[in-house]
């Protein structure tokens, strides 16, 4: 039952980033990827604000693990992060690859203060 739930979650996780990414990046005509970068940060908002409501497991295995889990992309983050570095834009990846992790850092937190009300 446990695995359902996991999978569940992470189809609709994953298609909403799918979506998302793509009508985020062709409005976006940057180098900095705008889509993963929203993506990733409204993914930790959201955890942070799960996490703090304290739900039962089996919710949080749905929209924590699955749905949140498949939401965000740690490997596609990376990818765009080296590769913005190796196409030397060093300046634009230094600032999204630690912007990203300050951001979503702060971004958990604001949602698990929210998320106590």
């Amino acid at each position: 039952m446990d695995i359902l739930l996991v999978g569940i979650g992470g189809a609709f996780g994953g298609t909403l980033r799918f979506f998302l990414g793509k009508f985020i990046s062709e409005r976006s005509r940057r180098v900095f990827p705008v889509a993963t970068f929203l993506i990733n940060i409204s993914g930790a908002f959201l955890l942070g604000a799960l996490y703090s409501a304290q739900v039962d497991n089996r919710m949080y295995m749905l929209l924590g693990d699955g749905f949140l889990g498949a939401y965000t992309t740690f490997s596609t983050f990376m990818y765009e992060g080296f590769s913005i570095f190796r196409d030397n834009a060093r300046a634009d990846a230094i600032i999204y690859v630690f912007g990203t992790v300050l951001i979503g850092i702060t971004g958990f937190f604001a949602g698990y203060i929210i998320g106590k009300y």
